[in-house]
């Protein structure tokens, strides 16, 4: 089976390569020459546009950063739809508006082909590590057909409802990790000003009922003063800009959200949006003359 992979970003190239590692014949395609290089040194075979991509390909993998990106490639000039056979199967990774996604659909549904939305949690390690979570919307048969690729990417492959529903269940995942981040950056910047040190107060409580894994993964680096990103700020402004249209939709108010939203609006305005989302901890230490660390 060829599977044509368009996205190799921070998440998307470690995704192609474990892709590879598995046996799986990779078609790959990206603006980003050097990364579509560094791939195909790794056996991936590169194309210069997602129509060449999607003409060799039997299963189309797309991760790209939002919505426009998607449907530029999808549905724009030399884009996929231009040469996607009949049968095809397009799996869109991205993290995007759900309209979209339904929208997508129907337009891959008239060209004769299947379509899943699948966004992936997890950040660059554990694409690295090949243990990311996907959210995936779409018919069951089709999910089934694409679930032994997906399980070679990651360790949780849930099937959560129709075509959008993937991308919904992505835009809760994404308030619950910046609600959690942005309480863990209160917490520790408390700690550090009342003379409590931090690192005692995270091995204190990450076995208690306030841990989790967004406090083991954000904590470290944190403390390490680590901003490097695995998940930049810029990405997470666009998950939560997303998860306020959909709320807006459905008549519905996300105050904790938007109080996040706008933290790391600040942030990005200052130079820090390609920080990781750990960096949201600068927000907090700016607004005490603080700093946290080991």
């Amino acid at each position: 089976m060829k599977i044509g992979f368009i996205g190799l970003g921070i998440m998307g190239k470690p995704m192609a390569k474990n892709l590879l590692k598995a046996g799986y014949e990779l078609n790959i395609c990206d603006i980003n020459k050097d990364a579509v290089a560094d791939v195909a040194a790794s056996g991936g075979r590169a194309y210069d546009t997602p129509r060449e991509t999607a003409a060799e390909s039997d299963i189309i993998l797309t991760m790209l950063p939002n919505s426009p990106h998607v449907k530029t490639v999808i549905e724009g000039k030399d884009g996929v739809l231009e040469g996607m056979k009949p049968g095809t199967i397009l799996v869109d990774m991205s993290s995007i508006d759900p309209n979209v996604s339904i929208e997508l659909e129907k337009e891959v549904a008239a060209a004769g082909g299947e379509m899943l939305d699948a966004p992936v949690s997890g950040g660059e390690p554990k694409a690295v590590d090949a243990t990311l979570s996907f959210m995936c919307g779409g018919k069951q048969e089709v999910f089934d057909r694409v679930k032994p690729i997906l399980e070679k990417m990651g360790s949780s492959i849930v099937l959560v409802g129709p075509v959008g529903s993937g991308n919904m269940t992505k835009l809760a995942n994404q308030i619950i990790v910046a609600v959690n981040i942005a309480a863990l950056s209160e917490a520790l910047v408390l700690a550090t000003k009342s003379g409590v040190n931090p690192e005692n107060v995270y091995k204190a409580i990450r076995g208690g009922l306030a841990g989790s894994t967004v406090m083991d993964a954000k904590a470290p680096m944190m403390l390490d003063r680590n901003f490097d990103p695995g998940f930049r700020i810029e990405l997470h402004i666009k998950d939560l800009t997303n998860a306020q249209n959909a709320s807006k939709a459905v008549g519905m108010e996300l105050p904790m959200t938007d109080r996040v939203l706008d933290m790391m609006k600040k942030l990005q305005e200052e130079g820090l949006g390609k920080c990781d989302h750990a960096a949201v901890l600068r927000y907090y230490e700016e607004q005490e003359n603080i700093e946290v660390k080991r």
